[in-house]
């Protein structure tokens, strides 16, 4: 086997890595493709798979604190970039997608936590990285690696998102969803919204969404009303797998930029909507 299929074997493994750290699309096969030349380079390699995960952690740990930074300037609220799957085992993306800690409200939380913080729990919680390797990961002592850790388990475990829901209680609950909203039965829509739902809009200050997170079922009610009766209802919206759950692809329209629209449904409700304006999020997104 060449190194070009021995990295070929583990590439979709390292772009759920990257993604898992990054939230980007875009970040994680830049961070995949940039460690192939290392690794084409390395010599007396044995254990491949681990080798590449902590040069693609590393890539992404640089990128991670830069994007730190940058967020400190951003226009609104920082959503992921959307990860858009058939729902097919042959889908390249299949296996990324599928665990529950790629969900798009598993990936905002993860947000919340440092830099360091998000590595060091990613790669021990979701990948089994011993801490040796973490800590090397970054650059800090294996106590310092595993108190990382700890601390972000600590946050992670207050604020859980509850598990993903069956493939056919979402397809319930958006169906009858949808059909309440076109129907301007507000009742109906209220009757689908957890008391306490969210509406989270990431626009990137670039395009019109929800700039501040959007509390409670009657305000999420009346901000997606008041859309519809300004801009109508969306006649086009492509049903996807968003980040391995349920969502809508939503071409331009009138004054209405493309977006990818995302759910968290649990026992029978809507916990939270996931508005994904900013194009540059959307660049991958075949509308």
């Amino acid at each position: 086997m060449t190194t070009a299929d021995v990295f070929g074997l583990h590439r979709t493994h390292l772009i759920g890595v990257a993604y898992r750290l990054t939230g980007s699309l875009a970040d994680a096969e830049d961070a995949v493709q940039e460690a192939w030349p290392r690794f084409a380079k390395a010599e007396g390699v044995k254990d491949a798979r681990g080798w590449l995960t902590t040069v693609v952690s590393r890539i992404c740990l640089d990128r991670l604190r830069s994007a730190a930074v940058r967020r400190e300037t951003y226009v609104g609220s920082w959503l992921p970039e959307p990860l858009l799957t058939t729902g097919e085992e042959d889908d390249p993306l299949a296996s990324v997608v599928r665990s529950d800690g790629v969900r798009m409200a598993a990936l905002v939380l993860l947000d919340r936590l440092t830099p360091d913080q998000r590595v060091a729990f990613v790669l021990h919680d979701a990948f089994s990285l011993p801490f040796t390797e973490i800590a090397e990961v970054l650059q800090v002592s294996e106590a310092s690696a595993r108190q990382h850790a700890s601390r972000a388990r600590k946050a992670v475990a207050d604020a859980e998102p509850p598990p993903r829901a069956a493939l056919a209680e979402q397809q319930e609950v958006l169906e009858k969803f949808l059909r309440a909203m076109a129907n301007g039965d507000l009742d109906a829509v209220l009757a689908l919204l957890h008391p306490d739902a969210v509406m989270i809009g990431d626009g990137g200050g670039k395009v019109r969404t929800a700039v501040q997170t959007v509390t409670g079922a009657d305000k999420v009610a009346r901000f997606f009303f008041g859309l519809i009766r300004k801009y109508g209802f969306p006649e086009e919206h492509r049903p996807v797998f968003v980040n391995g759950e349920l969502g809508f692809a939503m071409p331009a329209y009138g004054e209405v930029t493309a977006r990818v629209t995302s759910f968290t449904v649990h026992e029978g409700k809507v916990v939270a909507v996931y508005d994904i304006a900013n194009p540059d999020k959307l660049a991958h997104v075949a509308f």
